[in-house]
């Protein structure tokens, strides 16, 4: 219990700057300065703290790459679940049920990860996260258009696996990611005045994302589709960690990467994955509310499974 209260006091910060930003929304805010911060945050602040951390790669531990295979895979066993109780529980069709499966895997890494893990890990789990958002988009989006491609058509195009890549190559976190990593490993030192310059954009990124994420949810309607939402929290917020965490231990993963994929497993539902449902035409308030939904009971949930895995490896 003890350390429970210690990671939460740790996340808790985090959270009430998204709640902050969630009032502020809801009082006298139009939706285009919204707009506005969430592409400052995107474009400019995130991609600089991502390439400003990277930067330093050699300087860190190594990462084992099988962190990828305990991730992605829970990822992939949760979504067949999900599926399964979209058709069982809520008799959905098979568009919906591949939206429904995708919101209990697909975390708000870019958001609310990056800062938490931060806070919560250290500098030595950033490594392990950039390599997770590397692969996160592609391999999620990739996994939820081929199950509707193939819901609709019975087959899935090359053409459409590339359009795919590509988006997620020109999405600026990764671009940040990977040119940070390219500096990183070559062993160049950044120029004082750019290593200071990308430190204070860097500082000032992690809050201002919280708040922009808090005042985006606050455009969502949370009164319909309560039931099917509170599903959808259960396996995003339970499920997914529990199966994440479980590979990670049949995969004997080290304790830094074990961490940093339950954490980013246990996250709140991807603003994404709204786009994914208006995009197909389905379930949009369902997964809006979702988006809500998720976020606060995330602040618990969050800090719980933490400490959890803090106190089984304690007892080993």
């Amino acid at each position: 219990m003890r350390e429970f209260w210690q990671f939460f006091g740790l996340c808790a910060p985090l959270f009430v700057i998204v709640f902050v930003g969630f009032a502020i929304a809801k009082w006298r805010w139009r939706r285009e300065w919204t707009e506005l911060g969430s592409k400052l945050v995107f474009t400019v602040g995130m991609p600089a703290l991502l390439f400003h951390m990277m930067t330093g790669l050699s300087k860190l531990p190594p990462v084992d790459a099988r962190l990828l295979i305990a991730f992605f895979g829970g990822c992939f066993i949760v979504f067949l679940v999900g599926r399964v109780v979209a058709a069982r529980l809520f008799h959905l069709d098979s568009v919906s049920q591949s939206v429904f499966a995708l919101a209990g895997i697909f975390s708000n890494n870019a958001l609310l990860g990056i800062p938490i893990a931060r806070l919560m890990l250290g500098e030595p789990a950033i490594p392990s996260v950039a390599l997770i958002l590397v692969f996160n988009s592609l391999t999620l989006w990739t996994l939820v258009t081929v199950s509707v491609e193939w819901a609709r058509q019975g087959s899935f195009t090359l053409a459409g696996f590339g359009k795919t890549a590509l988006s997620v190559l020109k999405n600026p976190l990764i671009i940040g990611i990977l040119s940070g990593a390219a500096i990183g490993l070559s062993g160049f030192e950044l120029y004082h005045w750019a290593d200071v310059a990308l430190n204070g954009i860097g500082k000032a990124a992690a809050p201002l994302t919280l708040l922009v994420l808090g005042m985006g949810l606050a455009e969502y309607d949370v009164r319909e589709g309560w039931d099917r939402s509170l599903a959808v929290c259960a396996l995003k917020l339970i499920v997914q960690p529990l199966a994440v965490w479980a590979l990670a231990a049949l995969l004997g993963l080290p304790a830094v990467e074990t961490s940093a994929v339950v954490l980013l497993a246990s996250l709140s539902i991807g603003i994404n994955v709204y786009m994914m449902a208006v995009q197909f035409g389905t379930l949009q308030n369902t997964i809006a509310s979702s988006l809500v939904l998720s976020t606060g009971l995330a602040s618990i949930t969050t800090p719980a499974l933490v400490a959890l895995l803090h106190a089984v490896r304690a007892d080993l």
